[in-house]
């Protein structure tokens, strides 16, 4: 059985295919992956344009095989979608109607399914949801200060996201630990140019940074975390529109804003050369990150762990020691030299020190080896 993942983000499309066989039905063997980039910045103008790229190399990898399911990765499910679910045209309509909740993730995500169900009319489609995860959110955690009405009317909730990567590294990381997934209570943080930390309880979402949108929490690439919903009541004075404040928050803040690009590695050494802008860019966003990490601690009920992952989680070793840094009231404290080894490691990697209160973890994610056993749960194993 071959499963094909199509993982599109706001500008780029993550494909890969695994092999799952009868007599190993868990975890499949990847046969192929590949990333088409930079969609809407160069030569390739949307998802759709991405999609027929992938399905040229496809043709090429596949030599001449079709994909048996396809499982695509979707941002945001509301509250509708607790778990995976089988696609047809309502369910497409359903996405479609959350698409200016995750505005950079939905819609792509949409054209992607589009493409793809057009292309292989007879294949089971399935649609796996970064929100799931959390439906285990209580309601305190859940409920926002605001009119119920505004819950009831417009569904205006904690969802949280990355969910899928959250489960996934949570799971390798007991695994490391020897520890069973539903005994583990933990922070996990996936650190990428979208950013955001959960608290783990008994294996269960408890409380999550990212809210009713990807925007809220942490400091990310283009997007601005947490603001006081005060200063988007003033710029709407001032003569800012929603398409305005949208494009502000979403696309143009964060790390864009700070350090006025938000490539990580550039941020990273421009700081380490003196350059003041980028110096504040990082130091702002390990002190968000520290600050979540401290109260998820007491919300997990004190964390067996502390796990980081995702781009900058996985491959920053000069941002996750800053960030310990600032974790050491909570008796944490690095293993300079295991921090620098764990950078670009397939393994997941201890990098506290035997010592401190809490291991920090290193575990790389792979959202699309978790979409594609979802994919196979729900079309059914080979």
């Amino acid at each position: 059985m071959l499963v094909l993942v199509l993982n599109a983000g706001s500008s780029s499309l993550k494909y890969s295919v695994r092999r799952f066989d009868p007599d190993r039905p868990s975890g499949g063997v990847r046969i192929a992956k590949g990333i088409v980039e930079r969609i809407g910045e160069g030569g390739v103008t949307d998802h759709v344009q991405a999609f027929d790229i992938v399905s040229g190399e496809l043709d090429e990898v596949l030599g001449g095989r079709t994909v048996d399911a396809v499982g695509h990765r979707v941002v945001h499910g509301g509250e509708r979608f607790t778990g995976p679910a089988l696609i047809d045209n309502e369910i497409i309509r359903a996405i479609e109607q959350l698409n200016e909740l995750a505005p950079l993730h939905n819609p792509p995500g949409v054209q992607c399914i589009r493409a793809a169900t057009r292309a292989w009319t007879k294949v089971p489609q399935v649609a796996v949801f970064d929100t799931s995860f959390h439906r285990t959110l209580p309601e305190h955690a859940w409920r926002y200060a605001l009119p119920e009405e505004l819950y009831r009317r417009y569904g205006i909730r904690r969802y949280g996201f990355h969910g899928t990567s959250v489960q996934y590294v949570g799971q390798r990381a007991t695994d490391l630990m020897d520890v069973r997934w539903e005994d583990f209570d933990g922070v996990v943080a996936h650190l990428g140019n979208g950013a955001s930390v959960t608290a783990v309880r008994g294996g269960r979402s408890v409380d999550t940074s990212m809210g009713f949108t990807p925007l809220e929490g942490l400091v990310m690439g283009t997007r601005s975390g947490d603001v006081d919903p005060g200063v988007l009541v003033f710029l709407l004075r001032k003569g800012y529109d929603a398409d305005g404040l949208d494009s502000l928050l979403n696309r143009n803040s964060g790390f864009k804003a700070l350090a006025g690009h938000n490539d990580m590695r550039a941020i990273t050494e421009a700081a380490a050369a003196g350059n003041e802008e980028a110096e504040l860019a990082l130091e702002t966003a390990a002190h968000r990150l520290a600050r979540y990490i401290g109260g998820y601690h007491v919300a997990c009920g004190g964390a067996q762990a502390v796990v980081l992952t995702g781009g900058v989680g996985e491959n920053s070793a000069p941002f996750r020691a800053r960030l310990l840094a600032k974790l050491g009231p909570l008796g944490i404290s690095l293993d300079p030299a295991a921090n620098e080894e764990a950078t670009g490691l397939e393994e997941g990697r201890t990098i506290s020190t035997p010592d401190s209160a809490i291991p920090v973890l290193v575990v790389p994610t792979d959202e699309e080896h978790a979409i594609a056993e979802a994919t196979v749960a729900v079309v059914g194993a080979p």
